[in-house]
């Protein structure tokens, strides 16, 4: 009887309660939205089936599947290059083509679309310094074809980074091996190094897949009929919940069948090295023309998808300056890194919690951590809408407990305040801040926890005394990464902050919304200044 008491207080412990009762909290959102199919369909959805669905999911599927595409050509060409060579300049290139993700694409959207525009920069010093007229249909960023340019330019380092890091640290026996038989450099590309890199190509695109299917910013403002552009039209232009609900989970779908899709690919291919032991692939020399071939790829590269939309804002932030920075334009930033700091902080104390339970490597734990990180896979605007139905429905719960308090009953309390914003931010974000503190649990072992255990200390003193100063560099490395994708998301803050209620990111939507293009230059300079920081950090984790 002692022993049966024994085990279930280890099973049923403080930790796995709260982990329990937390990837509930994550997972209810995601699941009233797949729910919502099942409800019965309004007026208003009746007539978005007919008419509009349609050509939202024709339109996201065409840009989803074309932006994979080229961000995997551009992406994998990259990260080929910059692996396998030595050329003049690879290591400034080696890091400076992943400062694109510094740029949220919706900044981007906003810098290029005016800069090709009638009287941007381009046209006016083609038409003013060389006599040339372009024509417009061409030069004009607008409508599928300016929404692929720039998510292609500024999503993929995604693919970069993670097929660069395979290339050099897990397939150099088989590109020496080629080499010896005599393989020439495209035909180790072809034959060897894509095969192998497949797994990290396809998690590559995968990222940038769901960053399409999540954006608003790029898709609304090239005028796209996008699912998640429907997503903010039904509830802003019909207010009409339940219809927002049921196309959020067709867009869950489509993220659902993206997933499966890739996992399928990748099934019936593995590759397996006969050793061990792996070594870092040594970069062939690169000298004379064909070197600087490809250190002016890169630097056109870098120099479109970094350097010069940088350069743009900073000249269009001199010109306005005086007329944005303001009093109130400082509580702006001061309220971005306010809700980020409380919810990147839930999600970090969270992440610790769900990883020391995890170490346990049971299948109770393997479930355990699926389902905290289950809302990065999804779009904002379906976490949004998940969480604005469960805040609803506490509050009509709860209308009767509201009115004893003097609210008047109506049941608009938790949904008109920011806990509604954190709490989107949590759910959508757990996995960054959760896979930082995984990683150091893997990398200090379970040798110094069992230790503590066998001399008789606890769980809680054992992670406290032992587990937290050990990873104490992951969760601020997962600290800073979770805080800057909070402040530059765009989507869940539109949809789920209180009334009056600004941030860097919906105060630059704002701008750009009205046309005020220089003056949106200056909080997009922000964000990409706390953007640039996970750009270090990822830098600062690939060098140790």
């Amino acid at each position: 009887m002692k022993n049966a008491r024994v085990q279930i207080k280890r099973t049923f412990n403080g930790w796995r309660i709260v982990s329990l009762l937390g990837a509930a909290a994550i997972l209810l959102p995601i699941l009233l939205v797949f729910l919502s199919i099942f409800d019965i369909p309004n007026d208003n959805w009746l007539q978005i089936k007919r008419y509009l669905v349609k050509d939202y999911m024709v339109q996201t599927v065409w840009l989803t599947v074309l932006t994979g595409v080229l961000t995997a050509l551009l992406g994998v060409t990259l990260a080929w290059l910059v692996a396998v060579f030595d050329f003049p300049g690879k290591r400034f290139f080696r890091w400076a083509l992943v400062l694109p993700l510094a740029i949220p694409p919706y900044i981007a959207a906003y810098t290029y679309s005016t800069m090709f525009s009638y009287t941007g920069i381009v046209q006016k010093t083609l038409r003013n310094q060389w006599g040339i007229l372009p024509n417009q249909d061409w030069i004009t960023l607008s409508s599928m074809r300016g929404a692929v340019m720039i998510f292609t330019l500024f999503l993929f380092p995604y693919v970069y980074l993670i097929t660069r890091a395979y290339l050099e640290n897990q397939s150099a026996s088989y590109i020496e091996n080629a080499r010896l038989l005599g393989r020439n450099p495209l035909s180790i590309f072809l034959r060897v190094a894509l095969p192998l890199s497949r797994p990290a190509i396809a998690g590559g695109v995968s990222l940038v897949m769901f960053e399409v299917l999540s954006d608003y910013g790029v898709t609304s403002y090239f005028g796209l009929h996008t699912i998640s552009t429907a997503i903010f039209q039904t509830w802003f232009g019909m207010y009409d919940v339940e219809s927002a609900m049921r196309l959020a989970a067709w867009l869950m779908i489509i993220v659902m069948g993206l997933f499966l899709l890739e996992r399928l690919l990748r099934s019936h291919r593995a590759y397996s090295s006969t050793t061990s032991k792996s070594r870092p692939l040594v970069p062939r020399r690169l000298s004379g023309p064909g070197g600087w071939l490809v250190s002016a790829v890169c630097f056109i590269v870098w120099s479109i998808s970094f350097a010069i939309p940088l350069l743009q804002l900073i000249v269009w932030a001199s010109w306005t300056y005086e007329s944005v920075w303001k009093d109130d334009f400082i509580s702006f930033f001061y309220r971005t890194v306010y809700v980020a700091a409380i919810a990147t902080s839930i999600i970090m104390i969270f992440s610790l919690i769900v990883g020391a339970v995890n170490r346990s490597r049971s299948l109770f734990a393997f479930l355990l951590s699926k389902g905290v990180t289950a809302g990065y896979s999804m779009p904002g605007a379906i976490i949004a809408i998940g969480v604005l139905s469960v805040f609803i429905q506490f509050d009509r719960e709860w209308a009767a407990i509201y009115h004893g308090f003097g609210f008047g009953g109506t049941p608009v309390v938790l949904s008109l305040t920011l806990v509604m914003l954190i709490s989107g931010y949590v759910v959508r974000f757990m996995a960054t801040g959760y896979n930082a503190v995984d990683i150091g649990f893997e990398k200090t072992g379970r040798k110094y926890t069992e230790a503590s255990r066998v001399l008789g200390m606890g769980m809680t003193r054992t992670f406290f005394r032992i587990d937290f100063p050990l990873i104490k560099g992951a969760v601020i490395s997962g600290f800073i990464l979770t805080f800057v994708e909070i402040c530059k998301e765009l989507p869940l803050a539109l949809l789920l902050r209180p009334f009056n209620f600004e941030t860097l990111a919906t105060k630059t939507y704002q701008y750009a919304n009205n046309e005020q293009i220089y003056e949106a230059s200056i909080p997009s300079l922000l964000i990409i200044g706390i953007s640039f920081i996970s750009v270090y950090v990822l830098q600062y984790l690939d060098r140790k």
